[in-house]
């Protein structure tokens, strides 16, 4: 926004923000990154720092963590009009409420259909998250707990307060109380003995801002265990479960074990993509199958078998070695 553009925008008042469950705990410069859409970060720092924001009439570092009842004090500031947003089909919608297998006061657990985004961005107007702040607008929180590739299906958790939020990243960041697996069929004959892949990941972003990850020695540690489930002529359907939760790790790691998935057009070979396609499979057969987590002392299980089309596929498509 242009300084002419501020001159002549209607200044709002001071705002007043009581904190409650939702946003206690925290840093008080990502609540205002998420309350003042438009604003630039380095403006609200910049706010903080004069004292135009305060909490409970003082003034506060970026850093500082907000706590229940806080009460914070915004100045005057002019806001860019947030864009419109999309007006998605109640087909849509209708066809994620269908998919939702577990829902709570404090959390959503979805099957996402394969080519769905999980959020906008990127030249996506709209994602799940975006599509479930619709379905669910007397919700003040809706916050993707972890992400899912575009084309990968299966169970996502969404959620609905900050604590169960922060509960499940604590878990996941500690690898104890989330347990997640996925479905793989994959190009050629999965050994029995083949049981995990353990190698080093690097991700590294063209110049298209598309993301591409490689095996390298300078890369983070990376873990997946895989189980043969399911042996084809010429395919398998493999069990994957990642210790550790990297950019595209199970395809990658299939990839480096020599069995790349089918339908990954951005790791499998063209020449598997097109004899895989000519059968009628024209996605990446990557599926969250199971999730497996502790929250508020309870142990919760989630499973979401793979989608018909899928199953059909490759039931009448693939010539069975052992079910």
């Amino acid at each position: 926004m242009s300084d002419s553009d501020l001159n002549s925008a209607e200044r709002p008042a001071v705002r007043y923000v009581t904190i409650d469950e939702n946003n206690s705990g925290q840093r008080i410069d990502n609540f205002l990154v998420t309350l003042l859409k438009g604003v630039p970060k380095g403006k609200l720092y910049n706010l903080l720092r004069k004292g135009e924001i305060r909490v409970n009439k003082k003034r506060t570092k970026p850093d500082y963590r907000l706590q229940h009842d806080d009460i914070v004090r915004i100045a005057p500031i002019v806001v860019a009009p947030a864009p419109d947003k999309p007006m998605l089909s109640d087909k849509l919608k209708d066809s994620i409420e269908s998919r939702i297998v577990y829902e709570d006061k404090g959390l959503i657990v979805v099957n996402k259909p394969s080519g769905l985004a999980v959020h906008g961005g990127s030249g996506l107007s709209f994602g799940l998250v975006e599509v479930i702040r619709q379905m669910r607008p007397q919700e003040k929180f809706i916050e993707l707990v972890h992400r899912l590739d575009r084309d990968t299906s299966g169970l996502i958790m969404v959620a609905k307060k900050r604590s169960v939020l922060k509960e499940l990243h604590t878990a996941l960041r500690e690898k104890e109380g989330v347990q997640k697996t996925y479905l793989a069929l994959v190009y050629g004959s999965w050994p029995k003995r083949k049981l995990q892949v353990n190698a080093p990941l690097l991700k590294n972003e063209l110049k298209s801002g598309e993301r591409v990850v490689k095996v390298h020695t300078d890369g983070k540690e990376s873990l997946t265990r895989f189980k043969l489930a399911r042996q084809f002529n010429g395919y398998s359907l493999v069990e994957c479960e990642p210790v550790t939760g990297r950019t595209h790790q199970i395809r990658v790691h299939a990839l480096h074990a020599g069995y790349p998935i089918v339908g990954d057009d951005k790791y499998s070979p063209v020449e598997l993509l097109k004899e895989t396609k000519v059968l009628g499979f024209k996605r990446l057969c990557l599926h969250a199958t199971r999730l497996d987590i502790m929250l508020n002392g309870e142990r919760m299980l989630f499973e979401a078998p793979l989608d018909k089309e899928w199953q059909t596929l490759m039931n009448e498509s693939l010539e069975s070695v052992f079910p």
